[in-house]
């Protein structure tokens, strides 16, 4: 590889490949990208305006501590934001500043004073955003990734037994999902609001005693609704208890009348899956408590059906609320 130094100019290299061309500052960095230049209370604003539009590398950017009140990073006349990638904004000043789609992966927001500022479609996969001030934060349409940095550490630290790492790392990402979560809601966006709802409360349960009750108690409730923000998990569990339990009705058998309902190799295989299809109507019928009386269980099935009537009484009128939770918020 070129030794880019050489030439006195800046040797930060980009993720293309490419090399930052601004004056090396005696330290093999430039002003830009030296992290042992002390920025704080810079006023870069618009030095940091012209920089970006006149083409520099905007990867990977030290800017801890700048005053950048207001800036505009808008990359106008294009679908695709500015790529601040890797840049480290820690405790910089962002107040008002415009940042709409702007990529920050792998970059630091760390106790950044976004107030009032927009980040509408920004890119934050890997962004480290514990204690971002996010109050009256355009928001809308932010990308997070399917994990934060901090889960991401923690479930690594979890697997080589770093637990106290891991813990560390599970609060940070509950604070960050607090944060965004408030700041969604200001916003009436309701969508985020549930994501970050979800997410909070699950690290809030990695947090806990492994196989302790709580924990276990926690990941049932997540499971059975998500947290009471994912209506669809009601219905996947009701469909899979009425068909396990059809099944069940299906080998113990049920009474219809004189008649009874059961699997037998004896039986042709038409009349099994005619007679299968009998237990699974009984067993919506029992689910629902409708009742029809045309079917009746005997022996053992007595026991399912006690069991699926009252799980499905509960689990209807959790349906309810769960969904016009969702509805109304």
């Amino acid at each position: 590889m070129q030794d880019n130094n050489k030439f006195g100019t800046c040797k930060y290299c980009a993720p293309d490949g490419s090399f930052c061309q601004e004056v090396d500052m005696g330290n093999g960095f430039c002003f830009w990208h030296d992290p042992t230049f002390d920025k704080k209370g810079m006023e870069l604003t618009d030095k940091l305006e012209r920089y970006a539009s006149s083409g520099g590398i905007t990867q990977g950017l030290q800017l801890k501590y700048a005053n950048l009140e207001s800036v505009n990073l808008v990359r106008r006349g294009s679908s695709l934001g500015y790529d601040f990638s890797g840049s480290d904004f820690y405790r910089a000043n962002m107040r008002g500043a415009h940042l709409f789609n702007i990529r920050l992966d792998g970059g630091s927001l760390m106790k950044t004073d976004l107030t009032e500022a927009n980040l509408h479609c920004a890119k934050l996969q890997n962004t480290n955003l514990l204690g971002a001030k996010l109050i009256q934060t355009k928001i809308d349409n932010i990308q997070l990734g399917s994990k934060l940095i901090q889960e991401k550490t923690a479930i690594e630290a979890m697997k080589q037994g770093k637990t106290d790492v891991a813990l560390d790392n599970f609060e940070q990402a509950e604070e960050i999902y607090r944060d965004v979560r408030k700041a969604s809601e200001y916003q009436g966006l309701f969508d985020l609001t549930g994501y970050c709802i979800h997410k909070e409360l699950t690290m809030r349960r990695m947090q806990m005693a492994k196989f302790s009750r709580e924990r276990i108690v926690s990941k049932l409730v997540d499971l059975f609704c998500g947290y009471g923000e994912r209506p669809a998990n009601v219905i996947a569990f009701s469909m899979m208890l009425i068909f396990t339990c059809a099944c069940l009705y299906f080998v113990l058998g049920v009474n219809f009348g004189e008649d009874r309902i059961q699997f037998s190799r004896e039986q042709v295989w038409t009349q099994n899956i005619s007679e299968f299809f009998s237990a699974l109507y009984y067993s919506v019928v029992t689910f629902t408590t409708l009742g029809y009386g045309d079917i009746t269980p005997t022996g053992p099935s007595r026991v399912i059906a006690a069991c699926e009537a009252f799980t499905g009484s509960f689990t209807m009128a959790l349906f309810v609320v769960v969904f016009v939770k969702k509805m109304t918020r």
